[in-house]
């Protein structure tokens, strides 16, 4: 027995050690972490893609009308002339009236036709994006109401770039026109054609650091492990403002780590971790992970959060930021809460 409790005593000592040791961070300053008890940064996903069709400007102007601080998150895509517009998906079947994939597509005839970003068409998994009818399914908001360009509150000096079709936009539109709001990017082609696309992101961001601060501003992401790997490697090399957050392994790994007290050893150079609640078997939502993420200097965002009463509690639990499809919806709960 006293060999046994010698043991788990020198176990305790080693342990205690090892969540004694000051935790490095990931990155110097962050903009992104909100303070203590301080309200979380509402973030409009794709816009608010349940108030207006998502990844328009249109409904990224919504989310301003909501909340001007808002963070604007959109999905982007390369088109075969090298533009980077706003799309959830890869191919154009799901959100408009016409099919392809985008990079199959210019820019100039996706604008040139007045394309309509204003579907929700019917799509499967095993389609990989592409319709599985010929019907076209008009874009419907939470409410079951259709919606036009026209019924956004604009700013001052804003018009709607068309009455009743919502076009094209490119990032470079996005970034011109909320010059003060964080956005974030994640790119979602995969591929040769996914590093093509992260690299005419990059040259735009440089492009417009200047006038725009856009390192600054946007965080870049990536589910595609070739993409995400250049984002370091841009990081390291070229671009250190450049701001990312991790892949899932990232994740799971400053989880892991931080449950056995060797989270010292995490020094992946991420500003932002972008989670949903759970990761497979993992809870992501206690406020432990995030105090953890915070002593690394990284902000924790969640997605898409669109129950109020989720808002609430990571809102407690200290979130710099929540991801919702219902931008109206969470700044009443912040409303209420702060």
């Amino acid at each position: 027995m006293k060999k046994f409790w010698f043991i788990v005593l020198c176990v305790i000592i080693i342990f205690g050690i090892f969540f004694a040791i000051p935790r490095p961070k990931s990155v110097s300053e962050n903009r992104f972490i909100i303070g203590k008890n301080a309200r979380p940064l509402l973030i409009a996903h794709g816009g608010g893609n349940q108030e207006f069709p998502d990844n328009t400007l249109e409904a990224y102007y919504n989310a301003y009308s909501i909340d001007p601080d808002c963070m604007l998150e959109t999905d982007v895509s390369l088109t075969k002339d090298g533009v980077i517009i706003l799309s959830h998906d890869t191919t154009l079947d799901r959100k408009t009236n016409v099919t392809g994939n985008i990079i199959d597509w210019n820019y100039s005839d996706l604008i040139s036709q007045k394309v309509d970003f204003n579907y929700e068409n019917e799509v499967s998994p095993e389609s990989n994006g592409y319709k599985v009818s010929n019907e076209l399914i008009t874009y419907k908001n939470f409410e079951g109401k259709e919606v036009t360009p026209l019924d956004v509150k604009y700013p001052y000096g804003v018009s709607p770039r068309d009455d009743t079709k919502f076009l094209a936009t490119t990032l470079e539109e996005l970034i011109k026109d909320f010059p003060n709001n964080t956005i974030n990017v994640e790119i979602k082609q995969d591929g040769d054609i996914g590093l093509k696309a992260l690299d005419t992101v990059i040259k735009l961001l440089s492009d417009l650091d200047v006038d725009y601060n856009t390192f600054n501003r946007i965080v870049l992401a990536s589910f595609h492990t070739n993409v995400y790997n250049k984002i370091k490697e841009y990081q390291r090399t070229e671009y250190p403002n450049l701001k990312f957050s991790p892949n899932a392994d990232g994740i799971i790994l400053l989880y892991l780590t931080h449950w056995i007290g060797l989270d010292f050893i995490y020094h992946e150079p991420v500003t932002v971790l972008q989670i949903p609640q759970h990761q497979s078997i993992l809870p992501l939502n206690f406020k432990f992970f995030i105090d953890a993420a915070h002593r690394h200097n990284i902000a924790v965002h969640y997605w898409t959060i669109d129950d109020e009463n989720d808002m609430r509690i990571l809102a407690k639990r200290g979130a710099d930021g929540i991801m919702t499809d219902l931008p109206s919806r969470l700044k009443s709960v912040l409303d209420e809460l702060y």
